[in-house]
């Protein structure tokens, strides 16, 4: 039995312990808090190419997620509850167009008329340090939940979370399943697929996790992170973030490295992975130009937690650039409209090029082609993002964002893509 399991029945019993003192009812109240979002989106996926299985996805649904935050008892050792329910509902789509991953589907592909799906989490805290059990959406450098559609990804297990030495942030956490955004049900944990590079029907019932970052100047922050998927790969990651100001603005710059074996019984086969994703960037009066170079290298493609974000600066909407020992250049622009008196709009574009990926165990027909004539592949992607959100009125905090992709890949089918956001939080 491991530490956080331990602490996890530990802290479960002492909650319940305490549950029929007065002053615990107090507790949680004081400083408790809720929301509701509503997320209106609109998914439209266009593939081009002869060997696609299916020519679009296209769906539009509605979801609403409650958000009910407790505060904590009085005492030493505070606990508290907290708890989520979320309700997805179809407004259009078809089999010929399911797969989104707004909806989930049948065996028939046809997407349910609606789903809804709750998790609730017990926390403690003591002086500077946090612990929760159940339900868990982290963000973080080897474990990043998914939240590109309709519902966060979640994640069962436990977590501490201890900022008690200067300076320094600990993370010790270990997850059991996972509950995909679509999805309704907890699941074993798997690796994404990465364009047939790993298998996705080879499961774990674990992960462990332990992180350390260390911000000795403001502006400064290192990190070094572990992480343990059982029986199917280990993965590294270390960290090195800064920014200064440079004349009228601020430069700033970031390194990220991450590095993967297999693991245990080595399920998934062979991993041999190590990634550089570094990132320069400048901003100044609502301007922000930025780009950084990434490197793959190893026999295999970049391996994480499946349906999770990579934690890679060149992931885009639809291409994550980390193939094996492929190369991209990121290039990215922003701007704040604030600073021309139009506060709440805000825009950025794009553009990622990745070449020399090795085809050799990538599963599409154009792959089996360079795989054939001894050729590298190469893709390029190009993203828009326009968001605003309404500043006063009766539709105050409305926020509406239209986000659009345009992929090209001679491995892959191209594709273009819509998606439209609209948004609203309720707060209580």
């Amino acid at each position: 039995m491991t530490f956080l399991t331990t602490w996890r029945a530990s802290l479960m019993l002492a909650t319940l312990c305490c549950a029929s003192h007065s002053a615990v009812y107090a507790g949680l109240l004081d400083d408790g808090k809720g929301s509701l979002e509503l997320r209106n989106f609109y998914f439209d996926r266009d593939f081009h190419g002869d060997s696609a299985t299916q020519s679009r996805r296209d769906e539009w649904a509605q979801g609403f997620m409650l958000k009910l935050q407790s505060g904590f008892t009085p005492g030493p050792v505070g606990f508290g509850l907290d708890a989520v329910g979320m309700l997805g509902i179809k407004l259009d789509s078809s089999p010929d167009r399911s797969g989104t991953g707004l909806l989930p589907r049948g065996a028939d592909k046809r997407a349910v008329d609606e789903y809804s799906k709750a998790v609730g989490t017990i926390k403690a805290r003591f002086s500077q340090t946090e612990g929760r059990v159940g339900g868990l959406s982290p963000l973080l450098p080897l474990l990043a939940s998914n939240y590109s559609r309709l519902f966060p990804q979640w994640f069962n297990g436990a977590q501490v979370v201890s900022k008690d030495l200067n300076d320094f942030t600990f993370t010790f956490l270990e997850v059991d399943s996972t509950k995909l955004r679509d999805s309704t049900d907890f699941e074993d944990l798997t690796a994404m697929a990465q364009q047939g590079a790993y298998s996705t029907t080879v499961t774990s019932d674990r992960l462990y996790y332990a992180g350390v970052d260390y911000q000795p100047l403001k502006n400064l922050t290192l990190s070094l992170h572990t992480s343990q998927l059982e029986d199917l790969f280990q993965r590294n990651f270390a960290g090195f973030k800064y920014k200064t100001g440079v004349g009228p603005g601020e430069a700033f710059t970031e390194w990220r490295y991450f590095s993967a074996k297999e693991q245990g019984r080595d399920l998934l086969g062979k991993v041999d992975n190590r990634t550089l994703s570094t990132n320069f960037g400048y901003s100044i009066k609502g301007h922000t130009f930025s780009g950084g170079y990434q490197k793959v290298s190893g026999d295999t493609a970049y391996a994480y937690v499946g349906g999770t974000d990579t934690y890679l600066f060149s992931e885009q909407q639809i291409s994550t650039f980390a193939l094996a020992n492929e190369r991209a250049w990121m290039l990215r622009y922003d701007y704040d409209f604030a600073a021309l008196g139009v506060p709440g709009l805000t825009f950025n574009v794009r553009y990622v090029k990745g070449d020399l990926v090795d085809p050799a165990n990538i599963s599409s027909v154009k792959a089996r082609a360079l795989r054939a004539s001894g050729e590298e592949g190469e893709e390029w992607e190009r993203t828009t993002d326009l968001s605003y959100v309404i500043q006063s009125g009766t539709f105050k905090n409305v926020s509406l964002r239209w986000r659009n992709a345009t992929m090209r890949s001679n491995f892959a089918d191209a594709a273009d893509e819509n998606r439209v956001i609209v948004g609203y939080t309720f707060a209580f």
